[in-house]
């Protein structure tokens, strides 16, 4: 009898929760495998990442931050986590926006669309950051395929979630971003699971910015306005060989 041939092809993924206008070091982590997942149904965290972000102005770093209910809804998720209506959103935010990159050299290339998105996605705060997080993907060049968390039957939780997630999706090497070393080394879920476990490095690069000496860890919407086209080249300068 004649068994059929075994797979043996590797499938590599990361799984991030959607965060606001990522860092490019996101991206670079998104680059880097054959499935990005987001984890958009664990809970919603106030003043977090998943609503706000940071960017560089001539007077200095500021904070652009989503206007998000969460009065009486500790224990709601990212997926359902509202927007507030009467916040003026996308409009208060656009404004800041395009008074501090108007001078970038790629401005009126990526602004537009930028806004278009935002004015699109007003309901939930897991939508709008999603949609965000594909475009500039889009714009950097990235083609990996997205999935996410609250499309896939798991009801596990930490670590055996992720590796619960994997294994959905045919996963055998799990790229993890560095700040979940602290409980994935405590875990052996993957061990068990048989997926390799491994953990993502990543240099930021410099690049030629508005309003003097560089600084690192903004939202990559500065790369995207001041680098445009060489923006992907950038961004993949600073993974690891």
């Amino acid at each position: 009898m004649t068994r059929p041939a075994v797979n043996s092809a590797r499938k590599s993924a990361a799984i991030m929760q959607p965060t606001f206008l990522p860092w490019i070091g996101y991206f670079g982590l998104m680059a880097s495998v054959d499935l990005f997942v987001f984890l958009d149904d664990v809970q919603f965290d106030k003043r977090s990442w998943q609503q706000r972000n940071r960017i560089k102005t001539a007077n200095g770093i500021i904070w652009l931050t989503v206007p998000v209910l969460t009065r009486g809804r500790r224990d709601q998720k990212i997926c359902d986590a509202e927007i507030q209506p009467d916040a003026r959103f996308p409009e208060a935010m656009w404004r800041t926006i395009e008074m501090n990159f108007a001078k970038a050299p790629y401005a009126g290339r990526y602004l537009p669309p930028l806004h278009d998105i935002m004015s699109a996605h007003t309901a939930r705060i897991g939508a709008l950051n999603i949609a965000l997080i594909e475009w500039m993907a889009g714009e950097f060049g990235i083609t990996t395929p997205t999935a996410r968390a609250s499309q896939t039957p798991v009801a596990s939780a930490k670590a055996d979630r992720l590796v619960d997630l994997c294994q959905a999706h045919g996963v055998t090497d799990y790229l993890s971003p560095p700040g979940s070393r602290s409980y994935l080394d405590d875990s052996d879920a993957f061990s068990t699971a048989g997926i390799a476990l491994d953990y993502f490095d990543y240099t930021h690069p410099e690049y030629d910015q508005l309003h003097g000496p560089f600084e690192p860890y903004m939202s990559a919407l500065d790369l995207l306005v001041n680098a445009g086209p060489e923006a992907g080249a950038i961004l993949r300068s600073g993974l690891k060989p």
